[in-house]
């Protein structure tokens, strides 16, 4: 898909795909700041969904509004990961990366890369779900430190929220990742904040038995899961791990995630 090179060119952007097709071209619709239409035909669709676009026949409907001018055109937020300098270190190249959905490291990264070497058809059919037994059985909880900007900041602007073996650290803008887990049940994309869930050291085989609570949003009640807002958070670990956003890989740890109010303007059914 070839996107335009300026404004002028174009009235509205259409994208069919999932979750990773939107998530490649981010930097670029931001910079253009047109109207997007989501057309649902990839392997996890979240994103979509969040949005009201179920079905490819939503999609439609939203088409033919927009051209009546009749539809709704919302702007949304949209989450931003950039490395984090950490005191003592050259400070790495500046280059932000932009995520619609939800952004992990831990558990669910290594979820994803197994997901991805799947083949398509079966990625879009519980694909993640096949994915996560032999990630469990393997993923040990790694030590990570979480920040925040909020009070009792540390000297640097930040305060420690998390420091403690995590399984897995979720930053979102909308309720669900990985074909409809509502890792964040309270994820608004309009409030200019993400919903951070972090998930500490759980026995491998009371994961796997808990793991459809996340469907239902039902995992916030775990003494486990810590869950909270915040306009951008700081993640450190002992060792470089993957971050991926959207099902794809990012970069690695140390992060800094953030939010962009009304990044996106996005067209919907709903009236």
């Amino acid at each position: 898909m070839g996107l335009p090179a300026t404004r002028d060119e174009a009235d509205v952007i259409l994208i069919f795909g999932g979750d990773g097709t939107i998530h490649r071209h981010l930097g670029q619709l931001v910079k253009l700041r047109l109207p997007v239409l989501m057309v649902p035909v990839g392997s996890g669709n979240d994103f979509a969904r969040a949005i009201g676009l179920r079905r490819v026949k939503d999609s439609l409907t939203a088409w033919q509004r927009f051209c009546r001018g009749t539809c709704y055109v919302p702007e949304i937020d949209l989450g931003v990961i950039s490395t984090a300098v950490i005191a003592g270190e050259a400070p790495a190249p500046h280059n932000p990366k932009y995520f619609c959905s939800v952004a992990g490291v831990g558990l669910d990264g290594e979820v994803a890369r197994r997901a991805n070497g799947l083949p398509r058809w079966l990625r879009a059919n519980g694909g993640y779900v096949l994915s996560l037994a032999p990630a469990v059985l393997t993923f040990a909880p790694l030590p990570m430190k979480i920040l925040t900007g909020s009070d009792n900041m540390t000297s640097d602007g930040w305060a420690v929220r998390s420091n403690k073996p995590t399984l897995l650290a979720a930053f979102a803008n909308t309720t669900t990742y990985g074909g409809g887990m509502k890792i964040a049940p309270n994820a608004r994309m309009d409030d200019g904040l993400l919903d951070v869930c972090v998930v500490g050291a759980i026995d491998r085989f009371r994961l796997l038995g808990l793991f459809p609570t996340v469907y239902g949003g039902r995992h916030l009640g775990i003494k486990e899961v810590l869950y909270f807002h915040a306009p951008r958070v700081r993640v450190e670990t002992e060792h470089p791990l993957d971050v991926y956003a959207d099902g794809d890989y990012v970069c690695r740890t140390p992060i800094e995630v953030s939010i962009e109010h009304a990044a996106l303007k996005v067209i919907v059914p709903k009236i």
